[in-house]
């Protein structure tokens, strides 16, 4: 199954944090799943960090590379059809890192692994 990460799902892995569900958990660990990252995650991660919301222990450089790379998770590439979507998208979330997700999870059909049930009017299948 092929999944895009929603930032905190993301983070909360990488961390081993207690929040992230036994079963996102287990979606991610299985090897048989395909896992993506969207840019808009580490974007949003680089404004929290830079602005003092979201401290890190190591360099953002080496956080996101072992954490996607180390891993074996894959960068989904915003493109002219993710944006194209997010343009259409009706304003039911108006996060803009979100929103970005959605529209991929959208283009890409594949469901976003997020506990933020504001995806959920957006009609993308969000699994938590």
């Amino acid at each position: 199954m092929r999944l895009l990460l929603d930032t905190h799902a993301f983070l909360w892995f990488v961390i081993n944090d207690s929040s992230l569900t036994t079963a996102a958990h287990a979606l991610i660990a299985d090897p048989t799943n395909e896992i993506f990252v969207s840019p808009a995650s580490y974007w949003e991660v680089a404004i929290k960090v830079s602005v003092g919301k979201y401290p890190l222990n190591v360099p953002f450089e080496q956080f996101f590379t072992k954490g996607i790379e180390g891993n074996d998770f894959s960068i989904l590439p915003v493109t002219i059809r993710h944006a194209t979507v997010l343009a259409s998208l009706p304003m039911h979330h108006k996060d803009p890192f979100n929103r970005m997700i959605i529209s991929q999870a959208l283009a890409e059909q594949i469901p976003v692994l997020s506990a933020d049930q504001a995806f959920d009017p957006h009609r993308v299948t969000r699994l938590w």
